[in-house]
């Protein structure tokens, strides 16, 4: 037989007041207490309580405690042995998994005959199981409330029970005021608490309700107990869609309900709340329907249309809550609680525009954080750079990554078809400080590369030549001149950076560039560190380098900074120091890149200056000259694009050869961290292990980007060139670039295709599969239709003709591909895919001096291979540098299950 509650109800309802239903007398008993979201949550609700919980419940823990400031909370291994030891509560908090969550209520109701309130926090309980508790409940005369919920508290009472309303300080939401609340969600319980404040509301009772499909205590038992509580003059009820708890309602007091999902009205399945799928008339367009007639308006509240009465208002943004419910309790002449606290203007303890120059009225103004948060932010803010959790990087790259459907790499964000519009000094930069330098900072690396481009006389292109005259292929020959770059030869360098550093890090220095008084800095300076900014005797590199610096009429801190130290006469390698300095200042300060990485900046760059210039012979190499440039005209007046093709080809280019060779070694930079070269260079990083960053030698990651390109991956763009010398050799081509060259392209392409459709077909008679297939046609993944291309060819071809450049030899696969089809070699027309751009490019750069005799068949060889060694270093030490910031020491192994022996 049901136990008798409050009048006005079908069904048992016992609390008659809002005042009832957390209380000072309230004794709880928490079952699982000791799980993983009651251990944190219990102390503190005990605490702010004033100590409430009698004991609580945990299966074969009898004799534990929780540990709170008020004391041990004791733990039972069951109800029964609670009540047996003598303890007594009216209340319990149901932790316990969805599974067990009817069976605690039961054994709670069973033992406990002066049991009056169960609060369930535990979400996705049956709805079989819900209307069990239900039932149980009902006949015992046991208010329940939840499930899903994070319980009731009382800013009167202060009292909390359950679950996390008012987070880790409640007394900082749940103010003493005179508004109660209502919610589906437990966490906007909370936050709509806080937001009254700001308009002087303080609160009575708050209910999080849960919106599982069975709420136990539902809209109608609130607003009785609302109209029952004298300390309550207006509420707030925030509701979600799905059910009809809200329909039929008697609201007496004023009141403001926010009803928020009009999405979910598209949804077949619930998303967030198990309660808020919604059918045809229980959606949040029924819910505001209801409430508008409750209170008898005709629209939502907005502050730029309030509509409201004097019973209330509707919203739809928890943000309107406080100016409504403020509206509504001044037409009932209603003051407020008090002065209003704080606002809801945004208010960021943190700001950073990325790097990027928007208007003032976009960037937020920074407040500083309340306690504990501001001091920690201000710990945070005095560490300089980017910090980068650690994880095994092997096939991850926080550099880069293809797109597999487009076949289109990004390095750092960028497409390398992007990068393939930037020079090849531009995407060194952007390689390592993850931006592209502005003109003066271009103008600064070309210094830097250029300065030490020559090595006349220096044991890196000794033995690079010594491996060329041994055979060796360009890979491997540059690879002996990189390992002569090691710690040592680029200590003074590094050193300077770090002295910089350390010296600047904290100085309110900005940008480099600005007006900055040093003086300060450059006493504390100590003469040891000052004689290591020195140039020695004969140090001519300086000279070249200053000269340069000087002449681009803007000055860098750094630089000066250097130089006054140094007495006037800084040493080349301090220079290199301080100009790396210059360019990564910004991005170090705005944690795009780590102190790590800016102090082996100058490391990079003299690696950088070694393979472009160690791929040119030593009789290239003169005291005053390179590649018959005069060293200072190098500096000042060449950029490193310029010097890497003079390096391969022996003069200086164009400006349309310029920009075909640069988008050729754009085009080359990556293809993500699964290619063997990026492998290579990630595992020469893993073996020194970069969770001591500093004991990296990064000329050996370089050199195992190098010993992990080869024929196959690097050399065989040769294959497409030796093709097509091959088909033009005979034709009396002089210049590529003229489209008047009076050839048959069309007749070249036709006779080659009619030859190869009958070598195919002999080919497969004789059973051989591995027949050789046309150089740089067809695509695994640009195939299948009538026509295909390889978008990345597109993208070259279109910038070709927007430039106004011809290339005879792509002319020439783009008719090929035709006559292929033509001649019934391919089903469909195949596309010209991106290694016939990288080759077509090489070969008409070096067609005049290979057509003369001037260049030998394996001299074009080395350079289509070092072409694509000078565009792949770029991508590698991007991969280099990110592997050094994230990896873990050997993270590049496989575990040995996933070896395989092969007899």
């Amino acid at each position: 037989m049901h136990k008798q509650g409050v009048k006005n109800f079908p069904y048992y309802v016992g609390i008659n007041s809002l005042a009832d239903i957390a209380t000072r007398e309230d004794r709880v008993c928490v079952l699982n207490i000791t799980g993983n979201e009651s251990k944190t949550v219990t102390p503190i609700s005990h605490e702010f309580s004033g100590g409430n919980i009698v004991f609580g419940t945990s299966p074969g823990r009898t004799g534990q405690t929780l540990a709170t400031k008020l004391g041990k909370i004791p733990v039972f291994n069951s109800i029964k042995d609670g009540l047996d030891a003598g303890l007594k509560f009216n209340t319990a908090v149901i932790y316990l998994p969805p599974s067990g969550v009817r069976d605690g209520v039961a054994e709670a109701v069973r033992y406990n005959t002066d049991l009056k309130k169960i609060i369930i926090l535990t979400e996705k309980v049956s709805t079989q199981d819900a209307s069990i508790i239900r039932a149980i409940c009902q006949t015992n005369g046991v208010d329940v409330f939840g499930a899903n919920c994070l319980g009731v508290a009382d800013a009167w009472n202060r009292v909390r029970i359950g679950g996390a309303l008012g987070g880790s300080k409640p007394e900082e939401s749940l103010v003493k005021g005179t508004v109660a609340l209502y919610s589906n969600s437990g966490n906007f319980t909370t936050t709509i608490a806080v937001y009254l404040l700001t308009k002087g509301w303080g609160t009575t009772t708050s209910i999080s309700s849960g919106k599982d499909v069975y709420i136990h205590f539902a809209p109608k038992e609130f607003f009785h107990a609302l109209d029952n509580d004298d300390r309550s003059k207006a509420a707030v009820i925030y509701t979600e869609p799905g059910g009809y708890y809200e329909h039929g309602l008697k609201i007496n007091k004023p009141t403001v309900a926010c009803v928020v999902g009009r999405w979910k009205a598209r949804l077949t399945k619930a998303c967030g709340h198990a309660g808020s799928l919604a059918g045809s008339g229980d959606d949040a367009n029924a819910k505001e329907r209801w409430y508008m007639n409750y209170f008898g308006v005709d629209d939502i509240y907005t502050p730029e249309k309030p509509v409201f009465s004097k019973k209330g208002a509707v919203v739809t943004n928890i943000a309107h809550i406080p100016e409504a419910l403020s509206r509504v309790m001044e037409l009932n002449k209603i003051a407020p609680d008090f002065e209003p606290m704080g606002d809801l203007s945004l208010k960021c303890w943190f700001s950073s525009n990325n790097g990027f120059n928007i208007p003032n009225e976009l960037s937020p103004v920074v407040v500083t954080a309340v306690s504990p948060y501001g001091e920690q932010i201000e710990h945070i803010n005095k560490q300089t750079g980017a910090q980068y959790p650690r994880q095994s990087m092997k096939d991850t790259s926080g550099a880069s990554m293809m797109d597999p459907a487009t076949q289109v790499t990004k390095i750092h964000g960028l497409s390398i078809l992007d990068a393939s519009k930037r020079t090849l000094e531009e995407n060194l930069v952007m390689s390592l400080l993850k931006n592209y330098p502005d003109e003066y900072g271009k103008a600064l690396a070309n210094v830097a590369f250029n300065a030490y481009v020559n090595h006349n006389n220096e044991a890196a292109l000794l033995a690079a030549d010594a491996s060329r005259d041994s055979g060796n292929s360009p890979n491997t020959a540059l690879s002996s001149a990189v390992a002569i770059i090691g710690k040592g030869k680029v200590k003074i360098s590094t050193d300077v950076s770090l002295v910089i550093l350390e010296l600047f890090q904290h100085s309110g220095l900005k940008n480099p560039l600005d007006k900055f008084d040093f003086n300060k800095i450059l006493c504390g300076l100590s003469k040891d560190a000052k004689k290591g900014f020195t140039a020695s005797a004969g140090d001519a590199r300086a000279e070249v380098m200053l000269k340069r610096i000087d002449g681009l009429g803007k000055k860098s801190v750094f630089i000066e900074f250097i130089k006054e130290a140094a007495d006037g006469k800084p040493s080349s390698d301090a220079l290199l120091g301080a100009i790396w300095m210059t360019l990564a200042w910004q991005a170090l300060l705005g944690r795009s890149i780590s102190k790590v990485t800016v102090t082996m900046l100058p490391w990079y760059s003299r690696l950088f200056s070694t393979i472009v210039g160690c791929s040119a012979p030593a009789s290239k190499h003169t005291a005053d000259s390179f590649c018959a440039v005069k060293n200072d005209e190098l500096v000042s007046k060449w950029s490193f694009t310029e010097t890497a093709y003079a390096a391969l080809i022996g003069k200086r280019p164009s400006d349309k050869e310029l920009f075909e060779f640069s988008m050729l070694v754009g085009l080359i930079i990556s293809n993500g961290p699964g290619t063997i070269s990026a492998q290579g260079s990630k595992g020469g990083v893993s073996s020194d292990g970069p969770e001591d960053p500093l004991r990296v030698q990064v000329n050996k990651a370089f050199m195992g980007f190098m010993t992990h390109t080869g024929y196959a991956h690097g050399g065989n763009g040769y294959e497409a060139i030796a093709f097509l010398i091959e088909r033009f050799k005979d034709t009396g081509l002089k210049n590529p670039s003229d489209k008047n060259h009076g050839i048959d392209l069309k007749a070249i392409a036709d006779a080659y295709a009619k030859w190869y459709a009958k070598y195919k077909a002999e080919q497969k008679g004789y059973g051989n599969i591995e027949y050789m297939k046309v150089p740089c046609v067809n695509h695994p993944i640009f195939k299948g239709k009538p026509v295909n291309y390889d978008p990345r060819e597109r993208f070259v071809n279109a910038l070709f003709e927007e430039k106004g450049i011809y290339n005879v030899f792509l002319d020439f696969y783009g008719k090929l591909v035709n006559s292929l089809f033509d001649a019934k070699v391919s089903k469909e027309v195949y596309c010209v895919n991106v290694d016939a751009v990288i080759a077509v490019i090489l070969l008409k750069a070096v067609w005049e001096a290979f057509n003369t005799g001037k260049m030998a068949d394996k001299e074009v060889e080395n350079a289509a291979f070092t072409t694509f060694l000078f565009g792949r270093m770029i991508g590698c030490a991007a991969e280099i540098d990110d592997h050094i910031n994230r990896g873990r020491n050997m993270d590049t192994r496989s575990p040995a299950s996933q070896c395989k022996f092969v007899g």
